[in-house]
């Protein structure tokens, strides 16, 4: 026996079973020396190996120590290729060596099968190892593999490219990738493959909308349940779109979520209250009578006269002005006022001032901190309050630049405007009228939040928060009557006329965060309405037990005599704080658990429009009402159902159209606080604001004073 027939070939001596075929080699580069001696050299760490087989090389890669030095710079997606080659490989050769130890095994001396076994186990732990280090490498990240680590990028940059161009060919807005359904969409895609074509332009228009259609309408069954035991809210508004056509927006608001139903093409009815008043019986008979606590709309007159005639014909549903567009109409009839308006002149002025010279917004713009004046028209009624706001933040900028070297010696201080300007800036009382009224305002701000707020119900807020602003209002000015009257009688007269209604008033009553505080204003209206609405028949089938069970709960008897009861009043929503004390009063508990549970105000209805914008646009204007009404259900509902399910955002109810866009909006800053002493400097210069020249007859003011 030839003493090379023993030994049992090395992985590094094993012929090259696959030639340069191998995508191995495809890591290596070949040279000829003088003596045509063979040299590889590793694409990644420009190490050098004078001949080898394919196995070596693998071994190389793969950082396999015993046969070859490893390589230090091969990357991850080459290394876990490398090494499914290398162990397939050497499962191919320890079959070679079995089929070759059975011929020779007769011929082995005990000396020579004691040295094979050693190498063998020498080879079992060496296997081990690199299995290890495979599993290792397949517990990171996703690797691809070889092919794919050569191609990814210029893979992926090939299909950015493509959407780019997708993009800029259909002019798609850059924000639709901030979509949250932009990243699953992508995702379909990529795990379909080449072969996926995308849907046909009949697909996208008409089946697949249809099949979305149907998806968002279990999304709505589901919210039924929720109805028929917390109630529910329609909310109505109208709107003119670009083919001057009349469009009547439906949503229904409940504890679970909000949900558009439909708009109504009205522009071939006349547009009066009975017209209006059977679109709504429509919508009622939907959602089911029983279901329906109240309906909210604007204040227009036609609205107002069909809320009646609904609650006539549905006496257990009234009819409710919106909140928030009450308290935009206070905004602006404060605006109106002489001395407001004069202020907002010279503020609008100073504005116009400063981002109509570039040399002086770029010298603004240096200023540590400095965050951009607001500008006029993103918002209904409020913009003045929030040029005001955003002027006084700027205050010390602005005085320094009029008063700066810069200034003085720029042409612009010699011209009417920077003269104008400079002299506004340099006004201590023009500083001061934008203070106080700024914190007059306040307080209608914050309220029209609480109102408009998307998260939680505000029924139950409404006849509160309008005491409250009322009384800040009186704190501001010192209580002084003739000072803070005007605004005061503002308040009233929009209050009277739109927001003095039994259902607000009820909800206040039946809060026990109000009920049970120290400061509880007991008004005459709150009571009288929760008695009127336990004498109707259709709300409350045993009024006689519902006013022993007012007592219960009035007094803190029974189960709301439980002292966890006092102490979360105020961290817990009413309905649920119901839920959980209101055992002893089961008649009262269910109204309780209604009217807290409603919305006070239907701006989300006009948030809606937007998506007419985007929608029907001038490209699209002949789209079909079912069409039409088909993408804005899919595009509202699948917005709110996001918005519902995974997002935890307060809304602005100041800018509607712009919600997600800015962060500088007067309700979300700290309003400059003033001392007594501070007020009572301002509010007594003369002119500051108007004094009342007459006594002013305000209905209900007595039910209010606090």
């Amino acid at each position: 026996m030839n003493s090379h027939s023993s030994e049992i070939p090395s992985i590094a001596s094993t012929p090259n079973i696959r030639g340069k075929s191998d995508p191995t080699w495809g890591h290596f580069s070949e040279t000829q020396g003088p003596n045509r001696k063979t040299t590889y050299t590793c694409m990644y760490c420009a190490k050098s190996f004078k001949g080898g087989g394919i196995n070596r090389m693998k071994y190389h890669l793969a950082c396999i120590p015993g046969q070859i030095s490893s390589c230090r710079s091969v990357p991850n997606e080459a290394l876990k290729e490398t090494l499914n080659d290398a162990f397939d490989d050497v499962e191919e050769e320890e079959v070679q060596i079995q089929e070759q130890e059975v011929s020779e095994d007769e011929e082995e001396t005990y000396e020579q099968r004691s040295q094979k076994r050693a190498r063998e186990q020498d080879k079992e732990k060496e296997k081990e190892k690199g299995k290890e280090k495979k599993k290792t490498i397949e517990s990171t990240a996703s690797q691809p593999s070889i092919k794919s680590a050569f191609s990814s990028k210029s893979a992926k940059h090939r299909a950015n490219i493509a959407l780019a161009k997708w993009f800029y060919d259909a002019c798609i807005p850059f924000n639709v990738i901030n979509s949250p359904y932009f990243k699953p969409a992508v995702k379909a895609i990529a795990g379909i493959g080449a072969d996926f074509g995308g849907p046909s332009y009949n697909d996208m228009r008409v089946n697949l909308l249809e099949e979305c259609k149907k998806e968002l309408d279990f999304l709505i069954n589901s919210y039924q349940r929720n109805w028929r035991d917390n109630g529910c809210t329609i909310m109505a508004d109208g709107w003119t779109d670009q083919r001057q056509r009349t469009l009547i927006n439906f949503l229904i608001c409940c504890p679970a979520g909000l949900v558009f139903v439909k708009f109504v093409d009205a522009s071939d009815a006349v547009k009066d209250a009975n017209t209006l008043f059977h679109m709504f019986s429509e919508v009622v008979e939907w959602v089911g009578q029983s279901n329906v606590v109240h309906m909210v709309t604007d204040n227009a007159a036609a609205y107002k006269l069909a809320g009646s005639k609904l609650h006539e014909k549905y006496s257990n549903i009234y009819w409710s002005s919106c909140a928030a567009h009450c308290l935009n109409l206070i905004l602006k009839d404060i605006c109106s006022m002489s001395h407001v308006s004069s202020l907002a002149s010279r503020a609008s002025y100073v504005t116009k001032f400063v981002y109509n010279h570039g040399v002086i917004l770029s010298w603004l713009r240096k200023s540590d901190g400095w965050k951009e004046i607001v500008r006029l028209g993103i918002t209904r009624f409020a913009t003045t309050f929030i040029i005001l706001q955003s002027l006084c933040e700027h205050k010390y900028n602005l005085t320094s630049l009029v008063s700066s070297k810069f200034f003085m010696e720029h042409k612009l201080s010699e011209t009417t405007q920077g003269r104008l300007a400079s002299t506004i800036v340099l006004d201590r009382k023009f500083w001061d009228e934008c203070l106080m009224i700024v914190k007059v305002v306040t307080p209608i701000v914050k309220f029209l939040r609480i109102v408009d707020s998307d998260e939680k119900p505000s029924l139950g807020y409404v006849y509160e928060g309008m005491l409250r602003t009322r009384l800040a209002i009186q704190e501001t000015f010192m209580n002084k009557k003739d000072l803070y009257q005007p605004y005061i009688k503002i308040i009233d007269d929009r209050w009277d006329k739109h927001l003095r209604r039994n259902l607000q008033a009820t909800a206040y009553f039946l809060n026990p965060a109000f009920l049970y505080a120290e400061n509880f204003v007991d008004t005459t209206e709150a009571t009288t309405s929760l008695l009127d609405l336990l004498d109707t028949e259709s709300i409350c089938s045993d009024s006689v037990q519902a006013m022993k069970e007012v007592r219960i709960y009035r007094e803190r008897q029974g189960s709301f005599a439980r002292r966890s009861a006092l102490t979360i009043a105020k961290t817990l929503q009413p309905d649920e704080w119901w839920r959980l004390f209101g055992t002893d009063a089961r008649i009262l508990q269910k109204l309780a658990i209604w009217l807290p549970s409603q919305t006070a105000s239907a701006s989300r209805c006009e948030r809606n429009w937007s998506l007419f914008d985007r929608i029907y646009t001038k490209r699209r204007n002949k789209l079909e009402h079912k069409r039409l009404n088909d993408l804005v259900y899919v595009n509202y509902n699948l917005q709110l159902k996001y918005r519902t399910h995974y997002q935890n955002k307060s809304y602005n109810p100041v800018d509607i159209d712009c919600i997600d866009t800015t962060d500088f909006w007067i309700i979300e800053e700290e309003i400059p606080d003033f001392g007594d002493e501070e007020v009572n400097n301002i509010i007594n210069q003369n002119n500051l604001v108007p004094m009342l020249t007459e006594t002013f007859n305000i209905v209900g003011a007595q039910a209010v004073d606090v």
